[in-house]
């Protein structure tokens, strides 16, 4: 796979640029800005090399959103960014970039509201691949996904992967051949994706901690009451996985029932209660496992961030920061905590990825990896 790095000439290029700018907005501001700042080595490099470059990325699921927030947050950074806020596929747009020079930057308008684009219509992937000479993808964490700006694009121009595409790859790759103990924390939702890691890992780690949502269907095949905790849809083979010796769940969960909360041991959650965290207990059994570890892979929330229960999260990456041992941190939520402690200078390694770290970590490649090979 060629990165950036391998272009003997960028001055007068134009470069299609694909980042990831879908990050948390409110009230027209950015709350999170990881994946903004993890881009801008991308872009600072093209441009310092004379490039025209036209940024491109989605925010959003439906397409109702506008990067402009990002743009203005992107401006903080890097000045001469300048957004176009028509749509892409217009005589305004078209003007605009044909009028840019060497070291100009635009980002383009959200690409999901082309219907093109999670198609992945070789027609919408033609139209876009005529704003420019090459294509540079610097979104790992959408890679995972076979969308026209992702794949198709590739088909019409030369590609090339940026800077934070290869640290990823890097950095991800050390998982498959860890020094040990090796530790890996297992936390979120999303069972379909994480019961493939689960079996996989269980061969080459030397203990697995389940927690997060997914540890409840664990709770429920041991015969524990779950109450109204969130489960999987179906079985996944819990009951045989559990066999394994280098599986741990949770001692203690934290619990809410009619908006309060408290502390019980995992086996006593009563049909009433919701499991949103887990315990100290489990914070400490987890302490110890970090302090033994030479070698932590951590993906996804211990308990309910998204509904303010992220202190047991924030706890271990703390101890975690402070540990001897190699880390892996990976998953959306996760990555927003380590942003929100400041301590990601003290951790190994912060994947950008969600559902594309997952995926990576289980098939070693992503769709958005072998367009480019």
């Amino acid at each position: 796979m060629k990165s950036i790095k391998d272009l003997k000439s960028l001055a007068g290029k134009s470069v299609i640029l694909r980042a990831d700018f879908n990050v948390p907005i409110k009230d027209g501001k950015v709350l999170d800005d990881f994946r903004i700042k993890k881009v801008i080595p991308t872009i600072e490099y093209l441009q310092k090399k004379g490039a025209k470059v036209i940024i491109i990325s989605h925010i959003g699921d439906e397409g109702k959103e506008s990067l402009l927030p990002v743009a203005v947050k992107l401006k903080k950074s890097i000045k001469e960014v300048e957004f176009i806020g028509t749509p892409i596929f217009s005589d305004e747009t078209e003007k605009r970039i044909k009028a840019l020079k060497n070291g100009d930057i635009v980002l383009l308008e959200n690409l999901r509201r082309e219907t093109g684009e999670k198609k992945n219509s070789p027609s919408f992937a033609r139209a876009l691949s005529r704003y420019g000479e090459i294509y540079v993808n610097d979104a790992f964490s959408v890679s995972h996904r076979e969308h026209a700006s992702v794949v198709g694009i590739t088909k019409y121009l030369p590609g090339y992967a940026g800077f934070q595409f290869m640290t990823e790859i890097e950095n991800l790759s050390k998982v498959f051949t860890p020094t040990h103990p090796f530790l890996f924390i297992l936390g979120g939702a999303k069972f379909d994706t994480k019961i493939p890691l689960i079996k996989k890992y269980l061969r080459t780690a030397d203990t697995i901690f389940i927690a997060g949502a997914i540890a409840n269907d664990f709770f429920r095949a041991k015969g524990y009451e779950i109450g109204t905790s969130l489960v999987g849809p179906v079985n996944f083979q819990v009951p045989l996985i559990m066999k394994s010796k280098n599986l741990i769940l949770p001692i203690d969960v934290e619990v809410t029932k009619n908006s309060k909360n408290h502390f019980t041991r995992a086996s006593d959650v009563m049909p009433d209660e919701n499991i949103v965290d887990v315990g100290p207990q489990t914070i400490s059994q987890l302490k110890d496992l970090i302090n033994k570890a030479e070698f932590i892979l951590w993906n996804g929330p211990l308990g309910k961030y998204e509904s303010g229960f992220g202190g047991a999260t924030e706890e271990v990456l703390k101890l975690i920061s402070k540990s001897k041992a190699k880390s892996v941190i990976g998953g959306g939520d996760t990555a927003a905590l380590v942003a929100k402690l400041k301590i990601e200078d003290k951790l190994g390694f912060v994947s950008t990825g969600g559902g594309a770290t997952l995926d990576f970590l289980s098939k070693g490649t992503l769709p958005g990896i072998r367009v480019l090979k």
